[in-house]
């Protein structure tokens, strides 16, 4: 290498040497800017959780309650959005398009949305399986068998005999084709082998003044609708339709207990993301709503008032427990005879 060469490759070198801390400042400003960028605190802006029902149900009261703790923990708003019409199809939908970024979430009964729709409908907006992301079950109710207290029956076994004895002439009430009443006691009717007649209302509010007026012998609600009626002695209590007892009526049996462990009808409440949102989100969301539920006095207040009990799940359990409720409707919907329209 000659002189002048020598010369222009020690000028490099001194260049080189003379950039080097400029460019560790770059990388380091790129870094930065990159964590701002992508590894901003959840949230940033306020969060939607859709609720595909109308407002004033025992559902939406807890998610207002659990959206007033979340407020100021976060630093953003938590605002619920009431997105109601076809039996949750048109909240459910909404929540199933939106961004995937943690900022839009889902509220409802597992069943009928991501359930017994599917048995009802040929066709749905979204994919029950594929279209959302299980963030936690937050609470739950198991339906209460009940029968009018003119009707001579004290047990689920009572019951059985007492239709025996008199094929065709007890009614039950649900609040519609393909509700849990009406699922549940055409099974327990297929299982048993009872002719028992089906008595639709439109709703559950108008159900249960029937059941308390004696309009129809039996049906099923929650603790929550039932609960003070059978207190007051115009329903009487056969058994809950779920995996523990109630602790509004500590005295009534499960159906497991009463030897029918296939009487199986719960309300359990869920919150979903729409699926493909991040898992470290679906964590720290996940993480903040069980601290909001397991908060002293919360459930109480709440969740437990309003007659169902807090839960707070993981996500895989919620998971498993629509593919646990799922396989459950199907045989009840096969044994109802249910046909998709």
């Amino acid at each position: 290498m000659n002189a002048v060469s020598q010369k222009v490759e020690a000028m490099r070198e001194a260049m080189r040497e003379a950039m080097r801390p400029v460019r560790t400042l770059l990388l380091a400003a790129l870094l930065f800017a990159s964590s701002q960028a992508f590894g901003q605190v959840f949230p940033a802006k306020p969060v939607r959780v859709i609720v595909p029902w109308p407002p004033g149900a025992p559902l939406d009261v807890m998610v207002r309650a659990l959206a007033s703790e979340l407020t100021p923990r976060w630093g953003q708003p938590v605002i619920v959005d009431n997105r109601a019409g076809a039996a949750s199809i048109i909240g459910a939908d909404a929540v199933a398009k939106s961004p995937a970024d943690g900022y839009t979430w889902m509220a409802t009964p597992i069943n009928p949305t991501l359930v017994g729709n599917r048995f009802l409908y040929k066709s749905l907006p979204y994919d029950p399986d594929r279209s959302f992301a299980p963030i936690s079950l937050f609470a739950q109710s198991s339906q209460v068998m009940v029968v009018h207290a003119s009707v001579p029956a004290a047990t689920v076994k009572d019951l059985v005999a007492l239709a025996r004895q008199q094929p065709g002439k007890l009614n039950y009430g649900s609040y519609g084709a393909g509700s849990q009443p009406h699922l549940l006691f055409e099974l327990f009717k297929q299982r048993e082998r009872l002719d028992i007649a089906h008595v639709p209302y439109k709703g559950i509010a108008p159900l249960i003044a029937a059941a308390a007026a004696g309009e129809v012998q039996v049906t099923a609600g929650s603790t929550g609708s039932v609960g003070e009626l059978v207190k007051a002695g115009k329903l009487k209590a056969l058994a809950v339709a779920g995996p523990e007892r109630a602790r509004e009526l500590p005295g009534v049996p499960t159906a497991l207990e009463a030897g029918y462990p296939y009487l199986q009808a719960s309300a359990r409440f869920g919150l979903f993301a729409p699926a493909g949102t991040p898992p470290d989100l679906i964590r720290q969301i996940h993480r903040d709503v069980v601290a909001v539920l397991s908060a002293p006095g919360f459930a109480e207040r709440h969740i437990h008032a309003l007659g169902y009990q807090r839960v707070g799940s993981s996500p895989d359990e919620l998971a498993a427990a629509i593919r646990e409720e799922t396989s459950l409707v199907g045989e009840m919907a096969r044994a109802a005879n249910v046909q998709p329209e």
